[in-house]
């Protein structure tokens, strides 16, 4: 394993964080809020380790899925530890622990929160957890990319082990370009929410919020009341921004290069805005009888379902309130996810698409053993290492479904409330139903649980595999490689 490249990668995330810990500093500065001066000591020390880190290129850039994979979650960690720093010194959350789940779920887009009353947390907090959805909605290794030619021809690794979907493809033949493509294109979309919603006249303080938030598909609110205090068009905006930022970003590109045929040909794009149009309808109808109009019941249907097939996680209403037949649908959209290539979480559209499209090739060789049939999925067939790739990650899902619900349970809380609270966690949804749901909280649990559900976040957020490698002792063992040209083709094939 090339260590030294993955602590240069580690310095230079931590001078990005630094950088990027200047926004609740000048909100500090604007409200008056001694905090800055806490949030700026942190990204001192922040950027002098990170400059210590990358005063030295390291003398080989041999880069291999190991060292991504392991970059990546470590990444991740250093990210959120410097993050919660803050949190802890200024006292507005004092245990560890507490500022770790609150921070990692900032970054993971997650939006659970151990905080019982968000309006007692400073300006300046409560802009860098919603700007912690913002930077880990595209992944700030992305950025990295986006920024500096950090791998060489290997920088791929990064690219497939932090963006989630079950597989991924450049946009130009040059990763650097593809990064800076979809940051570009998430500036953008971001910039055209928050205009919008000043437009409806919404606070710029909550305005800047609910536009980070919206973009990264994240849920933390900078109100107690979430966005039921919002406008009926506010709330609009952000249901359509939502629905925006859950749609593979090779769509808008598509778009941005004057091809909408094929863009609108996305198979996964379909499927995806066809699951909100059945979920929305189904709804409505269902919960017509509790709002005064239709109108009413379509738009807070339109806005929970946009927020939890995104794993946005923001609510309008208390939808733990609504009847059993629509928070079923609403858990089976925790399941579901938006598209691969977005910033929203859960298992992927596209993943549900093309493990049915196999259950059906498989029902139809028992009928007709001898033909042969090949899955496609957007006209392309699809490859046999994908699909082992995704029953694979199906199986990893579940396993850390069942024995994360199995140690939160030591806590005791009643089945629906521990069930979703990992389901919510570990998709990165934020609220789920009970005593988790959208006017509570997670800070009744024991800190076992929030360790646990801390690493369900960053498992989900990344795709699982990173985060069980990093566990994985095998992962951290040196292949030595010796002279001889076959066992080094071995090994490099390998690593590969």
């Amino acid at each position: 394993m090339n260590r030294n490249i993955i602590i240069y990668m580690l310095g230079w995330i931590m001078n990005i964080e630094a950088l990027f810990m200047m926004l609740p500093v000048l909100t500090a500065a604007v409200y008056k809020e001694n905090i800055g001066f806490i949030y700026l000591g942190v990204a001192v020390v922040c950027g002098l380790l990170g400059v210590a880190c990358t005063r030295k290129k390291p003398k080989t850039k041999m880069f291999f899925a190991r060292e991504g994979f392991v970059t990546v979650s470590l990444g991740w960690i250093v990210l959120s530890f410097f993050g919660c720093m803050p949190f802890v010194i200024s006292g507005e959350i004092p245990h560890i622990i507490d500022a770790m789940f609150e921070i990692v779920s900032g970054f993971t887009t997650t939006g659970s929160s151990i905080v019982p009353k968000v309006e007692d947390l400073s300006k300046a907090s409560l802009m860098w957890r919603s700007f912690s959805h913002w930077i880990g909605g595209m992944g700030v290794l992305v950025f990295i990319l986006a920024i500096l030619p950090m791998a060489g021809d290997y920088d791929m690794h990064i690219m497939r082990a932090e963006s989630p979907g079950p597989s991924v493809g450049k946009l130009v033949p040059k990763i650097r370009i593809t990064a800076k493509l979809l940051y570009i294109i998430y500036f953008c979309i971001t910039v055209a929410t928050a205009v919008f919603l000043l437009i409806g006249k919404m606070p710029v303080f909550d305005t800047i919020c609910m536009s980070l938030g919206a973009a990264g598909t994240g849920g933390f609110a900078c109100r107690n009341s979430g966005q039921a205090g919002y406008t009926v068009y506010q709330q609009a905006v952000l249901s359509i921004a939502m629905i925006l930022f859950g749609i593979n970003f090779n769509v808008y590109y598509l778009l941005l290069i004057r091809k909408p045929k094929e863009a609108f040909k996305c198979e996964e794009m379909r499927g995806y805005l066809a699951i909100i149009l059945i979920a929305v309808v189904l709804i409505t109808v269902n919960i017509r009888s509790m709002f005064p109009s239709l109108f009413l019941a379509a738009h807070h249907a339109l806005f929970q379902v946009a927020s939890i097939i995104t794993t946005t996680g923001y609510s309008t209403v208390d939808f733990d309130k609504w009847p059993e037949f629509s928070k079923f649908i609403l858990v089976m959209l925790m399941f579901s996810g938006a598209c691969a290539g977005s910033t929203g979480g859960g298992m992927k559209v596209s993943r549900l698409v093309i493990m049915l499209k196999t259950v059906k090739k498989e029902l139809l060789s028992y009928l007709h053993p001898r033909t042969v049939r090949k899955v496609k999925f957007n006209g392309r067939i699809v490859e046999h290492e994908v699909i082992r790739g995704i029953n694979v990650y199906m199986i990893a899902y579940a396993f850390v479904l069942m024995f994360s619900v199995l140690i939160i349970s030591i806590d005791n809380f009643d089945f629906t409330s521990n069930f979703t609270a990992v389901v919510a966690t570990l998709n990165n949804i934020g609220p789920g139903l009970n005593i988790v749901g959208p006017t509570g909280n997670f800070s009744m649990y024991s800190n076992l649980s929030k360790i646990v559900m801390i690493f369900d976040m960053l498992a989900g957020r990344l795709e699982l595999f990173p985060m069980l490698l990093l566990i994985n002792p095998y992962t951290w063992k040196e292949i030595k490689i010796r002279k001889n040209k076959k066992i080094r083709k071995r090994a490099i094939a390998y690593e590969t």
